[in-house]
């Protein structure tokens, strides 16, 4: 029985000893654990911390990914790669080709044109506070960063952009030189020049493109009521009224549907069928839509009823951005406002004739309007009050000569 209790108290101590390394153990991990998250937290911080968004005092700040917080130094890089055809394939084009500061870093012809010279499609989009969108391209519910949207006029192949798919060894090399390498090592410190790096400094360039010094802002969200003319008023109780409807798909404060930020993370799908087609296709199943080169959403979700679903734009530096809708094919704002007013385009001749009036897929909120002139003339000194002039100028947004 001694025997007995003695192995009992011996193993009943060795039992104590054991559960008490183990927890000292678990309590070094827990607090090494601690340590190294507050000092991953410490050094993202550090990353991010220079960085100031150009907002009014108590807008929310835009989304960023947990992979690229912002910094000044890669808003830095990503300018000065933004700026330069060494990014082009045949060193031909930079994003800044297609995207000019003076039309709010749009393009002011109906079709962009890549580095080999081949069409595109589509309208160059405004880059407007693109850091706010939900979506991005004019009709894709599936981009949803800005780094994702970014590889489309790198390497896409239809149609070539960029045209960097099979020549990358050739194009990055070209970002391996003395200049570079310090603005790579500000932004990216101890990692070498690749894609990735790239990608990233050109998304935080671009979300650093924000506008919000317009004078309709300084009159709603700084107070100043004689900011805007009487006129530009009547026109922003046009724009907000039932009766216009141009709000449920322009509204907010980035004058768009398409619009995520901090405080907002609910996806309101912006994309809308406005009848500016309604073509014949000359099929048994499918006669009447949107032209067969672009049907919008329906590309990609493939369902019939996003046929010449587009994302409804920022209304910022409208006036600033002409031509319009996703195809250039609206010359200016007076044009707009009549293609809304009568719910639609009725093209009488030519390849798109039809009337997109009695598009089927059309959104509800287009169904048409009357005004009179001094009623569409104060809609327009409204729309004229979203210009930011200080955007469209400002030195820092471009490279020093």
């Amino acid at each position: 029985m001694v025997l007995m209790n003695h192995y009992y108290l011996q193993h009943k101590t060795m039992g104590n000893l054991l559960l008490h390394l183990t927890k000292l153990l678990i309590h070094i991990i827990f607090v090494a654990s601690i340590f190294l998250t507050l000092q991953s937290c410490s050094d993202k911080k550090e990353q991010a911390s220079d960085y100031q968004w150009p907002i009014i005092e108590g807008f929310p700040k835009p989304q960023v990914p947990k992979d690229n917080p912002m910094s000044q130094a890669k808003v830095n890089l990503g300018k000065a790669i933004f700026f330069d055809k060494n990014l082009s394939a045949n060193q031909q084009q930079a994003c800044a080709s297609c995207h000019h500061q003076e039309y709010a870093f749009g393009e002011n012809i109906p079709h962009s044109f890549g580095s080999t010279k081949q069409e595109h499609r589509r309208n160059s989009p405004a880059l407007v506070n693109i850091a706010y969108n939900k979506t991005l391209t004019w009709a894709h519910d599936g981009l949803t960063s800005i780094e994702q949207q970014i590889l489309l006029p790198m390497f896409g192949e239809s149609p070539v952009e960029l045209g960097i798919t099979g020549h990358e060894e050739e194009v990055l090399a070209r970002f391996e030189t003395a200049n570079y390498e310090v603005l790579f090592s500000d932004a990216f410190p101890d990692q070498a020049v690749s894609f990735d790096l790239i990608v990233k400094s050109l998304a935080s360039y671009v979300r650093s493109l924000i506008s919000l010094n317009s004078p309709f802002d300084i009159y709603a969200y700084l107070a100043d009521d004689e900011a805007i003319s009487a006129s530009a008023l009547r026109g922003m109780n046009l724009f907000f009224s039932e009766r216009l409807e141009c709000h449920h798909c322009h509204g907010g404060f980035n004058f768009t549907q398409s619009t995520s930020h901090e405080k907002q993370l609910i996806d309101r799908r912006p994309f809308h069928n406005t009848g500016l087609y309604n073509v014949s296709r000359n099929t048994q199943s499918d006669k009447l839509g949107y032209p067969k080169h672009d049907t919008g959403l329906a590309e990609i979700s493939t369902l019939a009823r996003d046929d010449g679903r587009f994302r409804a734009p920022t209304l910022r530096n409208i006036e600033v951005s002409a031509p319009y809708m996703h195809d250039g094919s609206i010359a200016n704002l007076s044009d707009v406002i009549d293609f809304y007013a009568a719910g639609g385009r009725n093209i009488t001749t030519g390849e798109f004739q039809g009337d997109g009036r009695e598009n089927l897929l059309k959104s509800q909120f287009i169904k048409g309007f009357v005004l009179t002139a001094a009623e569409k003339a104060d809609l327009i000194d409204f729309l004229k009050t979203l210009t930011d002039q200080t955007f469209l100028s400002d030195p820092k947004h471009v490279l020093a000569e």
